[in-house]
């Protein structure tokens, strides 16, 4: 699959893919993940808008796995990372991540963060094997500490909760 940005048509597929990626959650107890609804197309523009946002595409330009990111405490925090469990299994979700990381270098940015479940395979194993670390209490900066709370009033803190950190 080819990485180029997000445009604005793709963004109910952008929707269609995190619902499908949120199944896998079901199978391991979590459905309450699995039903969450993915953010709106009015959010996914925002940051489609803002960037980075990007979406691996197939042959026919069709989105198949997107990452969509923004600035948090100096670093590029990754928002969302979803890939479509058709093209699963594949890489794409790291050279999503990778792509995001090449770009943080050029602009100067140190580190990429993020926040996943602890104990779910594709979630904070998959990322360590990734090159990110689980950051300790005293490494979370401010706006890494609001993203927590907002994901703690969401009610996903039911499960354990990592911040994690890629240096560059």
């Amino acid at each position: 699959m080819r990485i180029r940005p997000v445009n604005a048509d793709d963004l109910p597929r952008l929707q269609d893919i995190e619902r499908a990626a949120g199944q896998c959650f079901r199978d391991i107890g979590m459905a309450e993940i699995a039903e969450d609804e993915p953010l709106s197309v009015g959010e996914l523009a925002c940051y489609q808008r803002s960037g980075p946002a990007w979406a691996a595409v197939d042959a026919a330009d069709l989105p198949g796995a997107y990452l969509i990111a923004e600035h948090v405490d100096g670093n590029l925090h990754v928002e969302q990372v979803s890939v479509h469990p058709d093209h699963a299994r594949r890489g794409i979700g790291r050279a999503l991540l990778n792509r995001l990381a090449d770009d943080a270098v050029t602009a100067g940015v140190p580190a990429l963060t993020l926040t996943t479940f602890t104990d779910v395979p594709w979630n904070a194993p998959y990322y360590l094997r990734c090159g990110f670390r689980v950051l300790d209490d005293d490494e979370i900066g401010p706006g890494l500490s609001e993203i927590r709370r907002r994901e703690t009033a969401h009610g996903l803190d039911r499960w354990p909760r990592v911040c994690m950190r890629r240096d560059l």
